[in-house]
């Protein structure tokens, strides 16, 4: 009888949190004519995958692992449900049948039926793997699950999205390839930095060097910049090449260092 409950639950708001999440990934196509309701980060990841639905498909699995690993290991749900096992699910569902971007991603009404139907199978699978599992075996289950999350997540998409920014033209694999190197020496993951070489590759392909696309390219190098600066990067490249830091840097550091 528990078992019949959760399932019923989970199947309600599975369905409504995909909807919300599939729409809303949707609807952040047509900003700024109209209010988006997704996230940035799904929107550059969803256009990274370039309307295929393999990528789609693979680049949710990978996180899909990991919120399993989390939902049987602590009991909740991670971000990754909403932000990028469903949306780049459904998505994947809805491009099989038909390639048409604009007809299948970009439409909200076809995003969040398939987002709902998405999310009423995976809510219902997480909770009721979740609750299944003996509280024994959860700790052996994500010693398992993360391993390979991490795996898939750090080693297997990076070269994925690498490929698809080399096959998307000279000056995406060019400044993917860059990012995505800058990206895996700072963040420890080259996707961001590949997918913010897409954006700018593509960018320039479509609009030639304008002031919109200078900015990005500029906002990007500042990224990795601060992003480098926050998390001693500076400071450890200095040390691997055996020079000492200047006084300057170093109170810099210590201003913005929290103990």
């Amino acid at each position: 009888m528990e078992f019949v409950i959760i399932l019923l639950k989970s199947l309600i708001i599975g369905g409504l949190l995909g909807f919300a999440a599939g729409a809303g990934a949707a609807r952040m196509f047509h900003a700024p004519s109209t209010q988006g309701l997704g996230a940035f980060r799904t929107l550059g990841e969803m256009n990274a995958c370039e309307g295929d639905p393999a990528s789609h498909f693979s680049f949710g699995l990978g996180f899909f692992f990991n919120a399993w690993a989390s939902a049987v290991g602590a009991g909740a749900f991670t971000q990754d449900v909403t932000h990028r096992v469903i949306p780049n699910w459904a998505t994947a569902a809805l491009l099989v049948k038909n390639k048409n971007v604009e007809e299948t991603m970009h439409n909200p009404k076809k995003m969040g039926i398939s987002g709902a139907l998405i999310g009423m199978v995976l809510v219902a699978f997480l909770n009721t793997t979740a609750a299944a599992i003996p509280e024994a075996l959860q700790v052996t289950a994500v010693a398992v699950l993360v391993p390979a999350a991490t795996t898939l997540i750090n080693i297997v998409m990076p070269v994925l999205f690498w490929l698809a920014a080399i096959d998307a033209g000279k000056r995406s694999g060019f400044w993917g390839t860059l990012f995505g190197a800058f990206a895996q020496m700072i963040m420890g993951n080259a996707v961001p930095g590949v997918v913010l070489g897409i954006l700018v590759g593509k960018g320039v392909d479509e609009q030639g060097w304008t002031k919109i696309t200078k900015i990005i390219l500029t906002a990007a190098i500042l990224l990795f910049v601060f992003s480098g600066f926050f998390r001693g990067f500076d400071l450890q490249m200095l040390e691997s090449f055996r020079l000492d830091a200047p006084n300057w840097l170093n109170n810099l550091h210590d201003v913005f260092t929290v103990e």
